[in-house]
């Protein structure tokens, strides 16, 4: 098992490196084509720092591992919020705009109480997971023309975007990006494989890794972002990441997984469902407060997460 947890933990890094080559190549081919910085940020940051989560879950899907699937998105959303939000706030108070009160909270909790209602009959079937992906896209459009224009009213927006060369070639970008792919096929691959392992060795389900172990590994490129932007004291950055890997992953994600092969949630306990959607909650008015989420707050959202696995790990 050692040589398993081992490679988990390399699997981990190999999805960080994935990602960024994935996200820095794309960015550059983006900006040379004439997108926008904000564009970019919103779009191919948003989609490639996710890609981990994606690639797990499809290959999970692809095997007929519908516990993994499901339960690294609901584990990646709950690590998302009470970890790299609590943490990037543990690091310096993070900031909030209007916009986040106004649009990004509200969808995100709006997604997050909706989404499990396609667990009840214990199956995500392929039209559901059809809609879901489909939402993903239709909010991507919206949140691009909606960035914009509170740009043209003169709000500012902050949005994650890489630092890229600009002298690069196109052919350059073109290697990152499917070098970053197979980068991210190779890494999957070994996490949840090595994670499968793991849960059989111990005799825990692969829900329990998924939602866990899992979920961890495939959120390294997020935790990363948002703690270095949290020590550059960018902290409106760190909350837009984790709000928009957190939708990304309930839509997209479960979507594209879902439309490949009807996902089982028959095995995804309710405290697993009701832990994703009570962190959510717990975090909006703590973000709205003040407009500011304290290094008191966001120690109290880690403590939630340490709870949490200090209820799934003995069972």
């Amino acid at each position: 098992m050692l040589v398993a947890g081992l490679l988990i933990l390399l699997a981990c890094l190999i999805l960080f490196v994935g990602a960024e080559l994935l996200v820095r190549g794309g960015a550059s081919i983006a900006i040379k084509l004439g997108l926008t910085p904000l564009v970019v940020g919103l779009t191919v940051v948003a989609f490639g720092t996710s890609a981990p989560e994606l690639l797990v879950s499809l290959k999970a899907s692809f095997t007929g591992q519908s516990d993994l699937a499901v339960g690294n998105v609901v584990g990646s959303n709950i690590f998302n919020i009470a970890v790299i939000l609590g943490l990037s706030a543990v690091v310096f108070p993070v900031t909030t705009h209007l916009q986040v009160l106004r649009w990004d909270a509200p969808v995100l909790l709006g997604v997050t109480i909706l989404t499990p209602l396609t667990f009840l009959d214990g199956e995500i079937s392929r039209i559901e997971g059809g809609v879901l992906a489909l939402g993903a896209v239709i909010y991507t459009i919206w949140a691009v023309r909606m960035a914009k224009r509170d740009m043209a009213l003169g709000h500012e927006a902050n949005i994650d975007v890489p630092e890229v060369s600009e002298g690069g070639s196109m052919a350059g970008d073109l290697i990152k990006i499917v070098g970053g792919l197979a980068v991210l096929v190779l890494g999957s691959r070994m996490l949840v494989d090595n994670a499968v392992l793991v849960a059989q060795q111990l005799g825990v389900s692969e829900s329990v890794i998924g939602l866990t172990i899992v979920a961890a590994g495939t959120s390294m490129p997020e935790l990363a972002t948002s703690v270095v932007a949290a020590f550059r004291k960018q902290s409106d950055i760190a909350l837009g990441n984790v709000l928009g890997s957190s939708l990304f992953n309930l839509l997209f994600v479960l979507g594209c997984s879902a439309s490949i092969r009807p996902l089982n949630t028959a095995n995804l306990l309710p405290v697993d469902t009701w832990a994703m959607i009570g962190i959510t909650v717990l975090m909006v008015p703590l973000i709205a407060t003040g407009k500011r989420l304290s290094r008191g707050e966001g120690l109290l959202l880690f403590l939630c997460y340490l709870g949490y696995l200090g209820y799934m790990w003995p069972k």
